[in-house]
């Protein structure tokens, strides 16, 4: 089809813009054939590239030349994502379409015609920098795991605090009214994130079978959803801890005000000071991820000596999904420099295969019990977070600096697309510390999990 480019005047500066935007969209009908691109392009003076075919389904937004030196000669994750950070690109409608683009270019075979195409273009769009300017924050503290520090006390305290020490009035403008920072459960796939959350808490005290009376603790407690809900209507003795200061105290404020001090507590701990034999039950939810695989041992042995014998470990955590053909660790555990959420989302973070994980709890002593995957679940749950912060967009940015209102959008549509592209998955494992003798005292079938229900 021929190109149509609109808002374009003819002074010699459009013209040329003009032959950039040809150049433009060439470049894109390389990677992807005319039918396949739905959507639009608009470069940085206002003129627009319609989509190869019907209307647009969204548009890519071009704010600077500069961009297009970044995407097509250094289209690293980290480059890409400054460069939104700086405002040079940004998508109207639905951001993780930009992730599905991505996987396609990554797929292509540039032809030497191609090759001198796009020369050509970075030769004709400059170097022009965003008006954005520089990044307004740093990025976070980078290890690359091969040190002495990584996973140390200190910088897994430091790393925790990067990422849930903004702003509890951030998260709360995005997550559900109890703030479950996890994987949602959904029944039918339409509930509200609201819905979804209660039935996960429930889903996992039932689980864990917790009974009134017993000791339960949830490492990694976050704001305390799990331990208020399980206090409140399974009648146990919680206690949860974080290394976030932020959210211990705002937990520490819901349990008050629930009326439940005598039965719920939080503490600023690291895992690794857990008491021996001291718990009937044990959760983990969304915390393993941080744990890294050079630490996965100590943290499954610390989880077996925390509990009684006889006693069980709910742990849920996000597991990474490699094609047959790769056994290169990726996303969060690829601990690379060029890696855009180890460097601003989660420093240090590591995910490994559920094979991995399950070897690394059965050498400590673990039976396991009970497995199962959640991945739609999570697709379902990021979907909802991210709808709800861009609806919120005025508020949130009166909370956080504008980079950090656009890390968590960027974040929250990558996560989206990895779940739903099978890259990465999430899973809860139910682990048994047998009793001393070898036996169990797991019950024969799950029947159980699904006889009655606890939701408030």
């Amino acid at each position: 089809m021929a190109l149509k480019l609109r808002n374009v005047t003819q002074t010699p500066k459009a013209r040329q813009t003009s032959r950039i935007a040809t150049r433009v969209a060439a470049a894109f009908d390389a990677f992807l054939p005319a039918q396949e691109r739905r959507f639009a392009i608009r470069l940085w003076d206002g003129s627009v590239i319609p989509p190869g075919q019907g209307e647009p389904q969204w548009t890519l937004v071009l704010n600077s030349p500069a961009v297009l030196r970044t995407a097509f000669w250094h289209p690293t994750d980290l480059a890409l994502g400054e460069a939104f950070l700086r405002g040079e690109w940004d998508v109207e409608g639905d951001l993780e379409q930009i992730f599905t683009l991505a996987t396609a270019i990554r797929r292509y075979h540039a032809t030497p015609r191609d090759l001198l195409r796009f020369a050509a273009l970075l030769v004709t769009s400059g170097r022009e920098p965003t008006s954005g300017g520089a990044l307004l924050t740093e990025p976070a503290h980078y290890d690359d795991g091969g040190t002495s520090t990584a996973h140390s006390r200190e910088q897994d305290l430091a790393a925790i605090r990067h990422h849930y020490d903004i702003s509890n009035d951030f998260y709360a403008l995005w997550l559900d009214q109890r703030m479950v920072y996890s994987c949602a459960y959904f029944r039918t796939g339409a509930e509200e994130i609201d819905v979804a959350q209660a039935a996960k808490l429930d889903l996992i005290c039932r689980k864990l079978r917790l009974q009134p009376g017993e000791r339960f603790l949830d490492i990694g407690c976050g704001w305390g959803a799990l331990i208020l809900h399980a206090a409140q209507h399974f009648g146990v003795n919680a206690t949860g801890i974080t290394l976030s200061a932020a959210q211990a105290q705002l937990a520490r404020e819901r349990i008050a005000a629930a009326g439940l001090e005598d039965r719920c507590q939080v503490e600023i701990r690291d895992y690794r000071d857990l008491p021996a034999a001291w718990f009937d039950k044990v959760a983990s939810v969304g915390m393993a991820e941080h744990v890294g695989r050079k630490q996965m041992d100590e943290y499954f042995v610390t989880a077996f000596h925390a509990l009684k014998p006889g006693g069980l470990f709910l742990n849920h955590a996000i597991a990474e999904l490699p094609p047959f053909d790769k056994r290169q660790h990726s996303a969060l555990g690829n601990n690379r420099e060029d890696d855009f959420i180890q460097q601003y989302v989660f420093p240090d973070g590591e995910l490994l295969p559920v094979s991995e994980t399950l070897a690394f709890a059965e050498g400590a002593g673990f039976e396991v019990v009970d497995l199962e995957g959640l991945r739609r679940h999570y697709l379902l749950t990021l979907r909802q977070w991210q709808q709800r912060l861009v609806a919120r967009e005025q508020e949130a940015l009166q909370m956080v600096e504008p980079v950090i209102y656009r890390v968590w959008r960027l974040y929250l549509a990558g996560a989206a697309h990895s779940f739903a592209a099978g890259e990465n998955s999430i899973f809860q494992a139910l682990l048994a510390r047998p009793c001393d003798d070898g036996t169990s005292l797991f019950p024969l079938t799950r029947e159980d999990i699904y006889l009655g229900e606890h939701l408030a």
